[in-house]
């Protein structure tokens, strides 16, 4: 199985934390986990393919923004709230507040 790589809590960059969160479907992504904890990524509500999905899940693992963890063949994405936290106190925060605020509607992604 292919080992997926996920960055130390040190290499996590601010900026590419903010182009990860930049984009309306990997927002919706990043409030569903929030809400519902972890989630495999055929609950995502979102309405794209497969393919672009999974690549909307490894550009925030790739940032620092969620941990994937396998379990055989499902792929289930947890946020890194302690480690982005710890790295840039309150971002995920009013992140996820905006998200709220703005009612990111799954039907209109």
């Amino acid at each position: 199985m292919k080992i997926l790589h996920h960055p130390a809590r040190n290499d996590i960059m601010l900026s590419t934390v903010l182009h990860a969160l930049s984009d309306p479907i990997r927002l919706q992504i990043v409030s569903q986990i929030h809400k519902h904890g972890e989630q495999a990524c055929k609950n995502f509500e979102v309405s794209i393919a497969k393919s672009t999905l999974s690549q909307h899940a490894r550009t925030l693992r790739e940032a620092g923004v969620t941990r994937t963890r396998a379990v055989g063949t499902q792929r289930l994405l947890s946020l890194r709230s302690e480690d982005l936290n710890e790295r840039f106190p309150g971002l995920l925060d009013a992140v996820l507040r905006s998200c709220e605020q703005e009612n990111l509607d799954p039907a209109s992604l």
